[in-house]
């Protein structure tokens, strides 16, 4: 799945960068819609982030594009590698895994 983001000057800090913090919630957006759109019906909720590092800055303006793929898909969690990009660099990286869930927010098996 691939989405994009523009950087709006309410996204930057005091410094004119964005804030990471948002970057972190537009990965955890996208992880979720490429589960949910792959398992339609499925309550998904986040349970973790492999690892946040950020490589690069980025200023207001910037159009990132975000790019995600499933890597594994366990009994009831699935995990999606995310990779940001500005042009053709790449920024940001990371595995989201999100677990699926009932309305009373118990664990329950992935569909396959």
């Amino acid at each position: 799945m691939q989405n994009h983001r523009l950087v709006l000057p309410e996204h930057l800090n005091q410094f004119g960068f964005l804030f990471g913090g948002y970057l972190l919630k537009w990965v955890d957006e996208l992880a979720w819609m490429a589960a949910s759109l792959e398992h339609p019906g499925c309550l998904f909720v986040t349970v973790g982030m492999k690892e946040v590092s950020f490589h690069k800055s980025v200023n207001g303006g910037s159009i990132l594009r975000f790019e995600s793929k499933k890597v594994r898909q366990g009994t009831t969690s699935v995990t999606y590698e995310v990779i940001v990009l500005r042009d053709s660099t790449e920024i940001f990286s990371t595995e989201v895994t999100l677990v699926h869930v009932d309305s009373s927010g118990q664990k329950q098996p992935v569909p396959s």
